[in-house]
């Protein structure tokens, strides 16, 4: 994997003209490549369908031959299926509910890995996770799947309530009611969606800033500096590493607490 690649799409570093080096930005994550503005074909979206089109692919190709030996694609579908199957679904939401639920838990945790894997995946080399309005989105789909279970399990009165801790003394609930809902409806949600956000973006902010700061000094600077720059690609190539193992992780919890929610929006005591 070459580190300069990572920097060739954002043009980070100055040209020579005297002008010195200039950080990558936060506008890095939009890239328009037809249009502008709101209704701009841009990278993240091209990014984002190449993920769902290599998914479906990828999917149909190993399971439409299945067989009781399986091939090595077919181990890696069953493999990923089978831990989001026990380890997320059954063991989080339990066994008599959990199985509706395994299909979406399974998109949204293939979604999530190969998205922010293509954060360090050569040639595309970008967190589409890192533009704010996908981990929105994907986080709107569970809002509104595990609040809806949870009112057509209880009813409406019955779910809302249930979120309000009982047996306090009536002052309290002055300020318990409007924290409880609070956190339920908005804090709940805005925390999923920042988490995976604020990884990915400041992961990949974190890698262009030694790659193309690694650039600019071995093509632009002293002796001393070059040295230094070529010492900040070894850098860059580390936190790759370690960037792909946050980007797994973040797959994970993300799902994980999707899990999570949607278990406690059918939780008897909830």
């Amino acid at each position: 994997m070459s580190p300069t690649a990572l920097a060739t799409p954002f043009l980070a570093a100055a040209s020579g003209d005297g002008g010195g080096y200039h950080a990558p930005e936060p506008q890095e994550f939009y890239q328009p490549l037809i249009g502008h503005g709101d209704w701009a074909l841009t990278r993240p979206i091209v990014v984002m369908a190449i993920s769902v089109g290599l998914i479906a692919w990828f999917l149909l190709a190993t399971t439409k031959r299945a067989s009781v030996v399986p091939s090595r694609g077919q181990w890696v579908t069953e493999a990923l299926h089978t831990f989001v199957r026990n380890s997320l679904a059954r063991d989080i939401i339990g066994s008599k509910e959990f199985l509706r639920f395994v299909p979406a838990l399974f998109t949204l945790f293939s979604i999530l890995l190969v998205n922010n894997l293509f954060g360090i995946i050569p040639p595309i080399q970008f967190p589409t996770m890192g533009r704010i309005g996908f981990p929105i989105a994907l986080t709107l789909v569970v809002y509104v799947v595990y609040h809806t279970v949870g009112i057509r399990k209880k009813g409406f009165r019955n779910y809302i309530g249930g979120m309000i801790p009982k047996g306090l003394p009536g002052p309290i609930y002055i300020l318990i009611v409007p924290l409880e809902l609070l956190t339920q409806f908005i804090t709940q949600p805005l925390t999923l969606s920042l988490r995976l956000f604020g990884n990915m973006f400041a992961g990949h902010m974190l890698l262009l800033l030694f790659i193309t700061g690694g650039q600019y000094m071995v093509i632009h600077g002293s002796i001393g500096l070059k040295f230094a720059g070529a010492g900040s690609f070894v850098m860059a190539f580390v936190l790759m590493i370690f960037e792909g193992l946050i980007e797994l992780l973040q797959a994970y919890i993300f799902t994980l607490l999707a899990a999570t929610y949607i278990a406690a929006a059918l939780a008897d005591e909830h």
